[in-house]
């Protein structure tokens, strides 16, 4: 076991500050003679980018064959976090195989509008299902050894001007949608590292906001590893130290080195700061080198195990019966997606995949197919003789798949998306074969969502995102019905952009975005003003039926500190074996104008042959049911009744039952002289008061014999002195505004 706090003191200034920045490109400095070992760290989020020469963070150059794994906008649909777990060890393993020591992922940013360039890397709109599913990959990864860096930390939901852009929110917006998923992944698995995003959160840029780096993640989470920047994010390099950075990325080339070093002798940085960045960096150092051994890379092995993750999430969004296609059915694969699929996004995640299936080729293993490009990527050749070929080809066949996507040039990190549009030739291409062919199916590859104007002309539709690489197998899979579909959407489609919640904040102006929706983002959004979407959060479908019943609570009266169990029964009612995700939702029955319809709080995911049930168990506790508090600048569960929600998806309630809970917690209550009649009024602590006020101003109208004016009915009257500030009614009570400072003195106290 390495004393490190023993090596530390060994170290000079100058190899304690040179600890703090990359060697190179992907490399941690090490030091030879103290027998530190110079470690790599590489991307990406669903798949190994290894990069030894030429390196760079935007995957313009060649990085070593490998496995590309689903991305998260696939994956997020599983709702399964075995599943993602199982993922976190593989790619463990091959980073073992290459001697990495961190993968740099998962991604965890929020999808806060479907423009963001990014959102392929990302779960969800939901901070629960994001936090759920990054805490089970980090789990699957360093139980084999290897660190990850849950990524960007924070507010980074968008490409345009990331590097710059100050995102303006509040406290509650902050802790409740852009927080909690890396508090739910501190807490749940203790990720090695943590990356730190580029943009500025409140005018502070994130790498040196100590706030979040030190306040928020190591004292009220009690993150135990090191923050590194993302690639060239750092400012000012004593500031970000001294908030809690780390490791800055790539390398200076000594630049900033010395900075460190110039500090430290000039009495400006506490050389304590320093020691103690130096062994965070240190502890994950050498918990890699004890964990590390040899592993076989088995690529074939892990090509399979993408099929499946793949097929799992995949989620089907429509079927009028008919899929499963069968093996008897002439049928006519269109598209050149069909042929060439999109299966990554774009940027530093682009892994060099060591082989690609194509829906073209997996299909031979059911039957042969007859083929038509449909549309031409680079928009160059003739799209009307296209369109033909391929409605010839429909009309010929009994079925005809198209596949259908967004092209790579759509989306990519570096920058945003214009709009929420399948290409115009596709669009076309699918109005004209649905015109000639009943049974045409759209699979669809794209890494965020898309507007579909031809949803209600088509018979069915496959939502299979970026598959990965072996997305053409997965796919036919499920046309085929090898596989039963059970993905779920972890994003809500919209009918248009302009829908969005985001719509008129994002991007910016460059300098300033400002997240004026608050906690108000996807399905929250769009349920609470009851707007027809596309497709729903948590919507998908099955080959077969399922059907829930018993629902039951442990207890319907609790306290806040309590935890409830919430069970009930699910039953495969269809024909066909599948999986089912059952999913909890929380809402609240009072003061409810201010929260959202209902929110996601629990999720499982159940195999089921026919007519097999089983029980589901859910456990909730305060964190089921509470709202951060700017007052507390805590978590809150406000007394009153609550409503536990078995679902299908965020719109299509199933069960429910109430249960009352009884907060231990009291607020503060503070008056002030803009506090009105009817807060004081409610608050026990004022109530007596507030009446006493209210008969002193109805006397000074109504002096004793003095008729009601007809002009003034009692409701006006009564919601006049209930909006009324208490500064508004100093002239009628007979008070002096220094007498009503010392009253609110009093009260306070």
């Amino acid at each position: 076991m390495i004393n490190i706090k023993k090596l530390i003191a060994q170290m000079t200034l100058e190899e304690k500050a040179g600890m703090c920045s990359g060697a190179d490109f992907w490399h941690l400095k090490g030091i030879e003679r103290l027998g530190i070992p110079s470690l790599m760290v590489s991307d990406g989020p669903h798949g190994l980018r290894k990069q030894d020469m030429r390196a760079d963070n935007l995957g313009i150059n060649e990085s070593i064959k490998a496995v590309c794994f689903p991305a998260a906008c696939n994956t997020a649909g599983s709702f399964d976090r075995q599943l993602l777990k199982e993922m976190g060890q593989v790619i463990a393993k091959e980073c073992l195989a290459e001697d990495v020591s961190v993968i740099l992922g998962p991604g965890m940013n929020i999808k806060r509008s479907p423009l963001c360039g990014r959102n392929f890397e990302y779960f969800s709109e939901d901070p629960y299902l994001t936090g759920e599913l990054a805490a089970a990959f980090v789990q699957g990864a360093q139980a084999e050894g290897v660190g990850t860096s849950p990524k960007h930390f924070a507010v980074n939901n968008q490409e345009n001007y990331r590097m710059s852009v100050s995102a303006e929110l509040d406290q509650a917006t902050l802790r409740e949608i852009y927080l909690s998923a890396f508090e739910k992944v501190i807490k749940k698995a203790q990720p090695k590292t943590i990356m730190a995003s580029y943009n500025r959160v409140n005018g502070t840029y994130a790498s040196e906001n100590h706030q979040l780096l030190t306040d928020i993640l190591r004292r009220e989470w009690d993150f135990q590893g090191y923050v590194m920047s993302d690639w060239g994010a750092v400012d000012r390099r004593v500031e970000a130290l001294e908030a809690g950075l780390d490791l800055e990325m790539p390398s200076s080339n000594g630049f900033n080195d010395a900075t460190i070093i110039e500090a430290v002798q000039t009495g400006r940085l506490d050389e304590k700061i320093l020691d103690q960045t130096v062994e965070r960096i240190l502890r994950v150092v050498f918990d890699y080198v004890d964990k590390r051994r040899a592993v076989v890379w088995d690529k074939e092995a892990d090509h399979d195990k993408a099929r499946q993750i793949a097929e799992e999430s995949a989620v089907l969004l429509k079927n009028d019966g008919v899929l499963p296609l069968s093996k008897g059915q002439k049928v006519a694969f269109i598209g050149a997606f069909a042929q060439t699929p999109r299966y990554q996004g774009g940027g530093s995640s682009h892994i060099n995949a060591f082989k690609v299936s194509s829906a073209l080729e997996a299909v031979k293993a059911y039957q042969e197919v007859s083929f038509a490009l449909g549309y031409d990527l680079e928009e160059k050749a003739n799209q009307a003789e296209l369109i033909a070929e391929a409605v010839a080809l429909a009309k010929a066949n009994d079925a005809a798949v198209i596949f259908a996507g967004l092209p790579e040039n759509f989306e990519s990190e570096g920058y945003d998306r214009q709009h929420i549009q399948l290409p115009a030739n596709q669009n076309a291409l699918v109005q004209a074969v649905a015109a000639v062919q009943k049974n045409t199916v759209v699979v669809l590859h794209n890494g965020s969502a898309v507007t579909l104007p031809w949803e209600a002309d088509v018979a069915a539709i496959l939502e299979m995102y970026l598959a990965g690489q072996a997305v053409g197998e997965a796919s036919v899979n499920l046309l085929y019905g090898k596989t039963n579909p059970s993905g779920r959407l972890a994003e809500t489609f919209p009918y248009q952009l302009e829908d969005n919640p985001s719509y008129l904040n994002f991007p910016g102006d460059g300098d300033v975005v400002n997240y004026k929706e608050g906690i108000y983002v996807g399905y929250r959004y769009y349920d609470k003003k009851r707007m027809a979407v596309q497709y729903p959060f948590g919507y998908g479908l099955s080959y077969t039926s399922f059907a829930y019943s018993d629902l039951q609570v442990s207890q319907t009266e609790l306290l806040d500190t309590d935890k409830v169990t919430v069970s009930l029964k699910v039953t495969n009612t269809g024909s066909v074996a599948g999986k089912e995700v059952i999913q909890l939702y929380v809402a609240k029955l009072f003061d409810n104008d201010r929260r959202p319809v209902r929110e996601l709080k629990g999720f499982e995911k159940v195999y089921l042959e026919p007519n097999e049930s089983k029980d589901i168990q859910f456990i909730l506790d305060k964190g089921s049911f509470s709202e951060f508090n700017s007052l507390l600048n805590d978590w809150y569960v406000a007394s009153g009744d609550y409503a536990i929600q078995i679902c299908h998806n965020s719109r299509d309630l199933a069960l429910s039952q109430t249960v009352t809970i009884k907060s231990t917690q009291e607020l503060p209550f503070i008056v002030h002289r803009n506090t009105t009649l009817g807060d004081l009024l409610e608050h026990p602590k004022t109530h007596d008061w507030s009446i006493e006020l209210r008969a002193r101003v109805d006397s000074f109208f109504h002096p004793e014999g003095q008729a009601e004016d007809d002009a003034v009915s009692d409701d006006m009257a009564d919601n006049f002195l209930k909006n009324m500030p208490l500064r508004g009614v100093l002239s009628f009570i007979g008070m002096t505004s220094e007498e009503l400072d010392e009253k609110l003195a009093s009260i306070n106290q």
